[in-house]
């Protein structure tokens, strides 16, 4: 299939740690609640999964904060669980609680019993979304893809739903390692499928999201999620449409394993706000870009303290190549979209060359 010429490719250059005119930036979860056109059509769609499963819907809201702000790429309105609810686990959301499953796999019969799904067939509605936002992006920027991490999907899974400790995943990680890399291993090929369809169907960068690999020590964050990110890197489509598909990891809580994640043969590095940007560059140099890394809660503030720390970032990182702005995670369903536009007004105007 073939797309609108990309008109603004700043965030592509970024990744690849070429000379842009400017600092890209775009916002984990920037299509999300903090937008009172999100929740209407969240409401409109009934429920946040009936929102994902249909292609134009999930279409209108990935381009709803490109319709507020001068953004440099759209990332597909998904949800990173959508492979264990393709595994047959009945993914739902409770108010308040967030993601939760109806079947729990907790034995060595449960991991057993899950398929692997084929992302063209079972995940059939994100691969219609896929292309039906990048047609209706019109070459104005690039869409990343996304998935979970391996890890981070198996929390999920094992405990039920969100945890504060994972200790059913972690007690099986330390009494029953064979059975957390068996299911491990399921999710890796599930990953590697999942974001290679999203390439196919015109995804232009992907990001993995290792939301909870930073809970882990660190032989076991190695054993557990690192080993597994590489091996999606190595089995990820790297070019396609003629040009190259530059991978994203993030991993929230990462900063002590920066030089081991830049080793994977990624592109960048997601920075989450614990850590300071020149720091990391300091660690990595050019081998990768950096993408972050500004504390979310800065939107909560005035305008003035949000210009401030969107200034000392790009000075922390220097006059260098390979910086693309972003929130150190997710933008809050509470902040002001004013606030969020002064942050990206900012990140331009402070980077211009």
């Amino acid at each position: 299939m073939s797309f609108p010429t990309l008109k603004n490719d700043r965030f592509l250059r970024a990744l690849n740690r070429e000379e842009v005119d400017m600092t890209p930036v775009w916002m984990m979860r920037q299509a999300g609640r903090y937008l009172p056109e999100y929740r209407a059509s969240r409401t409109k769609a009934g429920s946040f999964m009936d929102l994902c499963k249909n292609a134009e819907m999930a279409c209108e809201v990935t381009l709803q904060p490109l319709e507020r702000y001068p953004l440099d790429a759209a990332i597909l309105f998904s949800d990173i669980l959508t492979i264990p609810d393709a595994m047959g686990l009945g993914l739902y959301f409770e108010t308040g609680e967030g993601p939760r499953f109806r079947k729990i796999v907790r034995t060595e019969a449960d991991i057993d019993a899950l398929p692997v799904p084929k992302a063209e067939t079972d995940l059939d509605y994100v691969m219609r979304a896929v292309s039906t936002i990048r047609h209706a992006l019109g070459g104005r920027v690039p869409l990343i893809g996304f998935s979970g991490s391996p890890w981070t999907l198996a929390t999920y899974m094992v405990e039920g739903g969100s945890s504060r400790d994972f200790r059913h995943l972690k007690a099986m990680a330390y009494s029953q390692p064979e059975l957390a890399h068996r299911l491990l291993e399921k999710l890796t090929e599930s990953v590697i499928d999942y974001l290679n369809a999203q390439i196919r169907h015109g995804a232009q960068a992907v990001q993995i999201f290792d939301t909870w690999g930073g809970s882990l020590s660190a032989e076991a964050y190695k054993t557990f999620s690192l080993d597994y990110m590489q091996r999606i890197v190595d089995g990820l489509i790297r070019e396609h449409e003629g040009r190259k598909i530059p991978v994203i990891l993030f991993t929230k809580n990462g900063g002590l394993w920066l030089e081991d994640m830049a080793a994977t043969g990624c592109d960048a590095l997601g920075l989450d706000w614990t850590i300071n940007i020149g720091k990391a560059r300091e660690r990595v140099g050019d081998r990768v870009a950096l993408q972050g890394n500004m504390d979310p809660a800065v939107l909560y503030a005035s305008p003035d303290a949000i210009r401030a720390e969107v200034k000392r970032i790009l000075t922390d990182f220097g006059p260098h190549n390979g910086h693309i702005f972003n929130l150190g995670h997710g933008i809050t369903p509470e902040v002001d979209p004013v606030h969020a536009g002064v942050f990206i007004d900012a990140v331009h105007e402070f980077s211009a060359r």
